[in-house]
């Protein structure tokens, strides 16, 4: 007697032994699994983002985390109202100098060296509309001059606060107004603050924050 195949039982004639839909992948499936999504990750690190960090320090490197869009319409909130320069350090794909240019926030420009990124930014002011009317430059944050900036947008690693602090008391006017996202600056009393958690944004108002730490000083010398 033949044997009497099931259908869609592996080893069906005409059909490959796949398992089941739903089925346990296994010990050897999960690791291959994972292998899989290492070399992925890996990939989209070494093709899209490690071009903009080559000639940045190690310790002044920021990855790239796009903000979400709680975190944007807090940031802008703490804006509102505001006119002047507005600039964004580490722009990443453009999404809050594009939310600040519909803030009539002008001009709104932001800083990437990621050539990914600012191909991406670029895009996405073409598709809303804005071609030409905000810009995203290829330029290092530690080396452009941020004195005739009144709104400075800073979604950055923790690392990186202090030395930028140091960057921002020399150069932006007292005017001007930083607002930061998911870490605050730590040796700066914010003037204004929104938000919880990882959505919360932090503003600091540079007259208020240049009496501070002069004050400081003057208290550290007695």
């Amino acid at each position: 007697m033949e044997p009497c195949w099931e259908p869609g039982e592996p080893g069906e004639l005409g059909e490959p032994g796949w398992p089941r839909s739903g089925g346990s992948l296994g010990p050897r499936g999960l690791l291959a699994l994972a292998v899989a999504s290492g070399a992925a990750a890996w990939a989209t690190w070494a093709v899209l983002l490690m071009p903009g960090f080559r000639r940045v320090p190690l310790r002044l490197q920021v990855p790239y985390q796009p903000s979400s869009p709680r975190q944007v319409a807090n940031a802008l909130a703490l804006l509102r109202g505001r006119a002047g320069k507005t600039v964004d350090l580490g722009s990443g794909d453009g999404r809050l100098v594009l939310e600040a240019y519909k803030q009539g926030l002008r001009p709104a420009l932001g800083y990437e060296l990621n050539p990914w990124l600012l191909s991406l930014a670029n895009y996405r002011a073409w598709k809303a509309g804005y071609h030409g009317k905000v810009s995203f430059l290829k330029e290092d944050l530690w080396k452009v001059n941020l004195s005739d900036c009144h709104n400075v947008i800073v979604f950055l690693a923790p690392s990186v606060k202090p030395p930028l602090a140091t960057k921002l008391l020399a150069e932006l006017p007292d005017d001007a107004r930083v607002v930061a996202g998911r870490f605050p600056f730590p040796s700066w009393s914010p003037s204004s603050t929104l938000g919880q958690g990882l959505e919360q944004v932090w503003a600091y108002d540079m007259k208020e924050v240049r009496r501070e730490v002069q004050g400081s000083a003057q208290e550290s010398q007695v």
